[in-house]
């Protein structure tokens, strides 16, 4: 096992005396070749050229003599630390940090970042990325080859987004651009590169002076709940949308942060707007143009993002991208065939009727979902007499698909 291990971030500038005197004594150098060409690196040093770093982490291991890995920005965040402290290579680190990529963004930017979600964007997460992208009002998205900007673009179709795109930070080569999401995909955009994605409806205006206490969203922003009473939404909810339904909901679909949901036949925006809150992206389906902007204007009053799509399901699914959850508040048996086709993790419906309740659990059975149903009933009373005021009976509906 090498004697010594240190990790050095590297932001462009001049690196401190710490990194000086532990790159001066290494008898073993990895990083990319930008930073094996550094003059303080070596001449008789091993050099290795970082691409796996589990495999580099194998060689240190097994290295006798003072190793150092050359990063770019802090190491520590989102960086080859977690790597090479993980069990299986056994490696002590010391760390000199630098200024992060995320950092540098948005100093050059000009903006604060507190108030920032910070995604790693690879193949396999791009899309969970994205949804994030669609929730939160700024992202800092760290790219990879196949999942930059262009992609990040085309998969926000719908979404209007504004790009700053950060290419080589800390090199000669370092460029900032601003575009449209809209026009990503019409540019070719040099690796490393860093997107910091702003924009969308702006909620309720706080105080100007007002700070944050927590980084990313404040999940401490508006009235404590998962659900709010019928009358924050303005009274008159449709069958389906009530507040106890609409918790029951929630719980069996768990939306969370990098989930699409799709909400069909979104009626007064409650349940589309309650799983934003969540943190989750959130695509509300409705055939009534009025249900569409009352959706639009809930989530506006309670500070969230979602898109509203007007249209006829399941045809006007088709070209949805793909969901993780969904819950259907309408449209029949036709819908939950049609959604149950894009093989979403979790499907929740209602039904008034046993009849119709077993009509949809078949159907989701077929398609190879485990089928839950519950038996609601719910009893309002005036508490100043303890009488009874409304009762609501409702079958509840959950499809899930088995665990692969």
């Amino acid at each position: 096992m090498a004697d010594r291990v240190t990790v050095i971030g590297w932001d462009g500038s001049p690196l401190t005396a710490a990194a000086r005197s532990a790159l001066g004594a290494a008898t073993l150098v990895a990083g990319a070749a930008h930073h094996l060409a550094l003059p303080e690196v070596p001449p008789t040093a091993e050099r290795i050229r970082l691409g796996s770093v589990a495999l580099a982490a194998r060689r240190i291991a097994a290295h006798r003599g003072s190793a150092v890995v050359l990063a770019d920005g802090d190491p520590g965040f989102f960086g080859v630390v977690r790597t090479l402290r993980a069990p299986e290579f056994g490696l002590e680190v010391e760390v000199v940090p630098a200024v992060s990529a995320v950092a540098a963004a948005f100093a050059r930017a000009g903006m604060p970042w507190d108030d920032a979600q910070v995604v790693v964007a690879h193949r396999r997460t791009l899309r969970r990325a994205v949804n994030v992208c669609r929730a939160h009002t700024k992202v800092a998205v760290l790219t990879s080859p196949g999942a930059g900007p262009a992609e990040l673009g085309l998969l926000l179709e719908g979404v209007h987004r504004t790009f700053v795109i950060c290419e080589e930070l800390g090199t000669e080569r370092e460029r900032v651009t601003v575009v449209t999401s809209d026009k990503a995909a019409d540019h070719a955009w040099r690796d490393p590169n860093l997107v910091i994605v702003i924009g969308g409806p702006a909620g309720p205006a706080g105080p100007a002076d007002s700070g944050g206490w927590i980084t990313g969203r404040d999940p401490g922003q508006g009235p404590r709940g998962w659900v709010q009473p019928d009358e924050a939404y303005g009274g008159g909810l449709g069958e389906g949308e009530t507040d106890l339904l609409r918790a029951a909901q929630l719980a069996r679909l768990g939306p969370r942060v990098g989930d699409l949901v799709w909400d069909i036949g979104c009626g007064s925006g409650a349940f589309a707007t309650e799983a934003a809150r969540a943190g989750a992206a959130v695509i509300a389906v409705d055939r009534d143009p009025a249900a569409c902007a009352r959706t639009e204007n809930a989530a506006r009053a309670f500070g969230v993002q979602l898109q509203t799509v007007h249209g006829m399901a399941p045809h006007i699914l088709e070209n949805l991208p793909e969901p993780d959850v969904v819950r259907i508040g309408g449209g029949g048996a036709s819908v939950v065939s049609a959604v149950a086709d894009r093989r979403p993790q979790r499907i929740v419906t209602h039904a008034a009727t046993r009849d119709a309740a077993e009509l949809v659990g078949r159907d989701l059975t077929e398609h190879g979902y485990r089928v839950e149903c519950a038996l609601l009933q719910s009893v309002e009373l005036d508490t100043r007499a303890w009488t009874e005021t409304e009762r609501s009976v409702v079958f509840l509906l959950t499809g899930e698909l088995p665990a692969r």
